[in-house]
């Protein structure tokens, strides 16, 4: 056997639709409670999506999302499922991940991001993305629900402080004492 059999790279995840997601989400869930490991969430968006599609139209809007989407599809494993959702969202479960590997998958999404080009009229245009992120480790939630709920919540804490960044929410309720703090802007600013 030629040894370039063994050296195929490992085919991109398929993207996909809100429904097939959500209903790969409750299974994984269901297989990470049963199974004992940790599961993470990533919600992402592209920030002033809106706007650019305003200024540029339709056409580079979807050329936006769909580089965003090939961006995600090469920075996650085979066993990962990506998904479309509503407003131009995008979500990726991470079977076997811990909180800390989904902070540095977003971080290394945020600045590869940062170096996607457009120039629609000649105009340079720079991308960046808000991230929110959860995860499920040590039966912290019950739900796959709450998973979600809160990655989606960590995107839109993201924007709403200007974009360019992570936001980690936890599932679970705080514990007496804990405090729930938003990580810095990895943006430098």
């Amino acid at each position: 056997m030629s040894d370039h059999l063994f050296a195929q790279p490992e085919p991109s995840p398929a993207v996909f639709s809100l429904t097939q997601i959500r209903h790969l989400m409750r299974v994984e869930f269901n297989r990470a409670q049963r199974y004992k490991y940790p599961l993470s969430c990533i919600v992402l968006a592209c920030d002033r999506i809106g706007h650019l599609r305003d200024l540029y139209g339709y056409e580079f809007r979807e050329a936006v999302v769909d580089e965003v989407v090939e961006l995600l599809q090469r920075t996650t494993r085979g066993c990962d499922y990506l998904g479309r959702m509503m407003d131009d969202r995008l979500m990726a479960i991470l079977p076997h991940t811990s909180k800390e590997g989904a902070i540095a998958s977003a971080e290394r999404l945020l600045g590869m991001a940062r170096e996607l080009e457009f120039t629609p009229d000649g105009n340079p245009i720079q991308v960046t993305l808000s991230i929110g992120i959860s995860h499920f480790e040590n039966d912290n939630t019950m739900f796959f629900d709450s998973l979600v709920d809160e990655a989606e919540a960590g995107v839109r804490e993201a924007a709403a402080a200007g974009g360019d960044r992570w936001v980690y929410r936890s599932p679970a309720p705080p514990s007496a004492g804990e405090v729930s703090a938003t990580p810095p802007s990895r943006s430098g600013s």
